[in-house]
């Protein structure tokens, strides 16, 4: 099939140029259009469920709420995990399917599932809800609306009312959630003591001001021939028609809203605030869908927020520069960008040096955008975006694109200029030439190419969040790896007929000076080398075992840490402590890191937000910070802040990056690096138990940020009410409880139109009855006969106290033990903590202690990749059976596997002596391309002793080895030096996944080729086929 393919393009030389420069063009325009990301699309099909409770305790909303809600939904199909979160007034269950279930009908599983378990769910409550499908990626920007002349209630109508609804109108934004400021009400606050004078209810003021706020539609009537709507206007437009509102009449005179208590407009109580670079402003968090173009959304969002700049009232300011996750894609893409073009360069370099011929140097480099805009038409097929990636595919694969290209080239040229030697009328024919020497060399890199594009299907076994980061690498440098191999047989020979025959380069019939000097010490090595393959045999086997030495003692960890440009700080004081405290101890922090001048913005959220799904307390601050690094390193920044944070008292200080936050929240529920997760019934225990693991976890070197959950008891007012007193009065439970909630929290009766807004019309009292225990107790209850009861009376008042919020992970209680990682591989720091929780920590019976974060999935897929990777070189001996009919010869090719894990190995400790998934992918790759080495070798050795009649097998062996030299090299070489720019962009956005995979690459190439020079021919001059057949012979 090959060699048909072969005939068929020389014989159709001009369709196949052209169907070539059509690929190229549509390739080009459709690489144009593709959407651009970070990531690949990590998102774990995941549905939140949102409950508010009211102001509820936590151990009630987990009674009532949280637990019927996950009884309902472990069972459901495709389930792996329920997590949930109580806090007081609010429960959000975190539902996990199983990778690659649809997330639309996940959402339709938990719907099903909540109708379900509706009934057994508080009815006086509002009915769980799902919040939008967004993307792992988070806030793709965060925007800061501040004013000088506006107070916190006109920022924020503006943020939920001119805002917030132009920015979801953006196709491709999830959600958008406001921050701080103060959301505006209509506020009726009822004083107690004119009430009791009037004798008026709480209910007769809510039932009077629930009918003072209507429009009516009468019909219509027809006046000389037209028809007149009739339109009753009795909407409230200001304070001033509340207040005039009847309630009752005493002795004739009207009672209106306003002889009760003062009607104006208020903040509503609010869970949350915001800064902007330590000053007040509203904070608006913008969420993405998760197919959504970041880059063009981006774009998008900041035309609709210059629209909007213009509409605001002068004064009301945006700022857009907080966080902008497109700023880490342009820079991580430019990176990538920056090291295909350095790598492209330094190959165009090296084949020219070897061929000294810009037209066979050009014929070569053509493989390398053809396979490229395959490769990206492929991605694009598969519903792909061009990400770090996928353009970490295929800058790695860009020197082995253009190995097959240089095969036929440098075999094209060396028969073409045998051809030239001869006499005139002995001559062949061009394509003659060109098609047998095509033909002789297909059989090698067709199957070095396959062999080479087997070691990357243990990628496409893997399974979790490793599947989704390394498979649409591995798709894209298999299948431009594929499209190398077609156009070396079908476009590389006919540029090869029309540009070389008359070439210069053949016409001489000499080699480059490069090739010819790198020929004459090779073949001193190879005399004084080829017959003590014992020698050969010894010295490279030590050197593989004290390579594999070398691998036992290295660090293990996931993913190499990401450079995000950006970090994300949470800090976190005492449970209970007010919000107008635990804000300025935020602005505190954000103070702090506004004197590193690494630090060009922050933007805080503290506590949350009305429509935030997580359930984050008031206690506890997130800031993204923006940073602009300088004279010092990451490290030492990081170190710096960690030093000044820690001298405010009373504080927990995690510092992360936005997206590895979310990635390991998405694993193991946690924003850190590390969660061991305690599980109990006890809260108490839980508690205590935790310190003493955080106790431990500290004094494990590399481990930093540790911190224990913050479950800690926090005051309550407890309000227990007396049965038989109320029965004695003639009311409910739920007369009084209803009371008391109006009283102080507040019930909505209708809402206030503003023109295209609308806010709550609250009722409660004034703030003077619950400004302390004794007002509170003194509060008046209204009996059914109109009789004023005060509180205590009614129900005994004191204080109590109770947890502030319960974690929960698969129905069990769980408290949760964070640690990141610093100076130290993650899987040591992981095993250490593991033994000294083992030695020191003794579990009472029912409790169990489990780890998470990224190590799992790392220990996932290292065994995943291991036993996979020991299936493909299985393959990889199977495949060059079939190619060389031959155990022998398909062994001795093989050797070049362990003599490129010597370099690799090298290559771990020169990154940074830690083994991760990228460099065991990086160890994956390596012995693909290394085996493609001795695959050319022996390929042309047999085929001088079989078709060329070298009958001497010393002979065949040496004259094998010096043909391949070069073409060995080319490869090697072009192979090799296009990853340089990949390893010396270590740390940068954007490469530091393909970075370790690059190093490991490149120094194995080193070794492999170099051995494979050395050690190869010795032993196929020992034990190879030939050897065994001559002396049958």
């Amino acid at each position: 099939m090959i060699e048909k393919s072969i005939d068929w393009s020389l014989r159709n030389r001009l369709l196949i140029f052209v169907g070539a420069l059509l690929l190229l063009f549509w390739g080009g325009y459709e690489t144009l259009r593709m959407p651009v990301d970070v990531f690949p699309d990590l998102t774990a099909p995941t549905v939140t469920v949102v409950s508010e409770a009211h102001g509820m305790a936590p151990q009630e909303v987990e009674n009532l709420i949280t637990r019927p809600i996950e009884s309902a939904l472990n069972g459901a199909s495709g389930v792996r995990r329920v997590r949930s979160s109580t806090g007081i007034g609010i429960a959000v269950v975190w539902v996990e399917f199983e990778w690659g279930t649809d997330i639309y009908q996940a959402r339709q599983i938990v719907n099903e599932k909540l109708q379900l378990a509706s009934s057994s769910l508080p009815q006086d409550l509002p009915a769980p809800v799902l919040a939008p499908i967004t993307s792992i990626m988070g806030e793709i920007m965060f925007i800061a609306l501040h004013s000088d002349r506006h107070n916190l209630m006109e920022l924020k109508t503006a943020a939920d009312w001119t805002l917030r609804p132009r920015l979801l109108a953006v196709p491709g934004v999830a959600e958008v959630i406001p921050n701080g400021g103060q959301t505006k009400q209509y506020q009726v606050s009822l004083d107690p003591v004119r009430m009791a004078a009037y004798e008026v209810s709480v209910n007769q003021v809510i039932e009077a001001v629930s009918k003072t706020n209507h429009n009516v539609s009468a019909g219509f009537y027809v006046d000389g021939g037209q028809e007149v709507l009739i339109h009753g206007e009795g909407r409230v437009v200001n304070v001033e028609d509340i207040g005039e509102t009847l309630v009752v009449q005493r002795d004739g005179q009207p009672i209106l809203i306003k002889n009760l208590g003062e009607v104006k407009t208020g903040p509503a109580p609010t869970r949350g605030t915001a800064g902007y670079n330590g000053k007040e402003a509203v904070i608006i968090g913008i969420q993405k869908q998760p197919t959504a173009n970041t880059l063009e959304l981006t774009r998008d969002l900041d035309t609709v927020l210059a629209d909007v700049q213009a509409s605001l009232p002068e004064g009301m300011q945006i700022d857009t520069h907080l966080f902008r996750q497109a700023d880490l894609i342009a820079i991580s893409i430019d990176n990538l960008m920056v090291a295909l073009r350095d790598g492209a360069i330094l190959v165009i370099a090296i084949v020219f040096l070897f061929l000294l011929s810009i037209r066979a140097t050009v014929i070569t480099l053509v493989a390398i955008p053809l396979s490229l805009v395959a490769a990206i038409l492929g991605i694009k097929a598969t519903g792909g975006s061009i990400n770090t990636m996928t353009l970490g595919g295929m800058a790695i694969a860009l020197g082995a694109l253009v190995d097959d290209a240089i095969i036929v080239v440098e075999n094209i040229v060396r028969r073409l200029r045998e051809n030239a030697l001869h006499e005139p009328g002995k001559q062949r024919s061009t394509v003659d030439v060109v098609l047998s020497a095509t033909h002789e060399i297909q059989g090698s890199i067709v199957f070095a190419t396959l062999i080479i594009m087997l070691v990357f299907l243990p990628l496409f076994f893997l399974s979790g969040i490793e599947s989704r980061l390394m498979q649409p690498l591995g798709f894209a440098y298999v299948v431009s790896l594929a499209a190398s191999l077609l156009v070396a047989i079908t476009v590389t020979p006919v540029l090869s007929f029309w540009w070389l025959s008359r070439s210069r380069t053949v016409r001489s019939g000499h080699e480059s000076w490069l090739s010819r000097e790198l020929k004459r010490l090779y073949e001193k090595t190879l005399d004084l080398t080829i017959t003590r393959w014992k020698t050969v045999s010894v010295l490279a086997a030590g050197a593989l075992v004290l390579a594999l030495f070398g691998i036992s003692l290295a660090g293990k960890s996931f993913l190499p840490e990401f450079n995000e440009g950006s970090l994300t700080v949470s800090a976190v004081t005492l449970p209970g402590t007010s919000l107008e405290q635990s804000d300025a101890l935020g602005r505190r922090v954000e103070n702090i890191l506004l004197q590193h001048p690494e630090v060009v913005a922050t933007a805080r959220r503290t506590g949350r937000a009305e429509l935030d799904p997580h359930a984050q307390g008031i206690h506890a601050s997130e800031m993204e910070v923006t940073l602009q690094m300088r004279d010092r390193s990451k490290q030492e920044l990081l170190a710096a802040l960690r030093r000044d944070l820690a001298a405010l008292p009373g504080m927990n200080i995690v510092i992360g990056q936005p997206i590895s936050h979310r990635i390991d929240h998405m694993l193991s529920g946690t924003r850190a690096n590390i969660a061991v997760k305690l599980f109990g019934h006890d809260l108490y225990e839980l508690r205590r138990i935790a310190g003493l693991i955080q106790s431990e976890v500290e004094t494990v070197p590399g481990a930093v940020d540790v911190s224990v959950e913050q479950q800690a008891d926090i005051p309550f007012l407890r309000i227990h009410f007396n049965r038989a007193a109320i029965a004695r009065y003639g009311l409910h439970i739920e007369d009084v409880a209803e009371a008391i909630r109006t009283a102080y929290f507040g019930t909505t009766v209708s809402r206030v139109l503003e023109g295209q807004t609308s806010f709550d019309l609250v009722i409660r009292f004034n703030e003077r009855t619950k400004s302390d225990i004794d007002a509170i107790r003194e509060t008046l209850i209204t009996t059914r006969d109109g009789a004023q009861l005060p509180l205590h009376a009614l129900a005994d008042i004191r204080y109590d106290m109770g947890p502030n919020t319960i974690s929960r992970e698969n129905v069990q209680r769980k408290i949760v033990v964070m640690a990141n990682v610093a100076e130290r591989d993650l899987n040591s720091v992981v095993n250490d903590i593991r033994q000294r929780v083992l030695d020191n920590i003794t579990l009472p019976r029912g409790y169990h202690v489990e780890y998470g974060g990224q190590f799992e999935s790392a220990e996932s897929a290292t065994q995943t990749l291991l036993l996979l990777g020991a299936l493909v070189v299985v393959g990889i001996f199977i495949l060059l059976f079939i190619a060389f009919h031959s155990a022998r010869d398909a062994l001795l090719i093989m050797l070049n596997l362990p003599l490129a894990l010597i370099g690799g190995i090298i290559g771990v400790y020169a990154m940074d002596g830690i083994l991760s998934v990228a460099s065991i992918i990086g160890f994956i790759t390596l012995f693909g391309i290394a085996t493609r080495n001795g695959v050319m070798m022996v390929a042309h050795i047999q085929n001088l002793y079989s078709n060329e009649h070298v009958n001497d097998v010393m002979t065949a062996v040496r004259r094998g080895a010096m043909e391949r030299l070069i073409p060995i090299l080319m490869t090697a070489l072009a192979a090799g030096l296009a990853l340089v720019p990949l390893a010396l962009s270590a740390g940068e956005p954007g490469s530091e996944i393909q970075a370790p995979m690059a190093v490991v690459i490149l120094f194995g190439l080193l070794s492999s080729t170099a051995l494979n020079m050395i050690v190869v021919p010795a032993l196929y001059l020992r034990f190879g086929s030939i050897t065994r057949n001559h002396h049958e012979e």
